[in-house]
């Protein structure tokens, strides 16, 4: 069952806020969060349910940081559109 902890953040890039406009935001979440999940978590904790769910799953880039080579996290990223007029407490769509 998907939870409000699997979120990681809400993206703030100048490709999502020019989204906002249209009701859409942007959320990184755990590799394990599915649509029906992140709906099920925005009905229960924001009170708004979304009209569209799209899904993108990013690999996480491999660095090299003093010859040593590691990798960063795999994360999915959602486009949630929001209904007209909805709005997000405490968010700044």
């Amino acid at each position: 069952m998907a939870d409000i902890t699997d979120i990681k953040a809400i993206l703030y890039t100048e490709k999502t806020l020019g989204l906002g406009d249209d009701g859409v935001i942007v959320v990184k979440t755990s590799p394990k969060m599915t649509k029906n999940g992140l709906k099920a978590v925005f009905q229960e904790y924001f009170g708004v349910s979304p009209l569209k769910i799209n899904s993108l799953r990013q690999n996480g880039k491999v660095k090299r940081f003093r010859g040593i080579v590691g990798k960063q996290p795999d994360f999915k990223k959602f486009y949630v559109k929001l209904p007209e007029g909805a709005q997000i407490e405490n968010l700044a769509v």
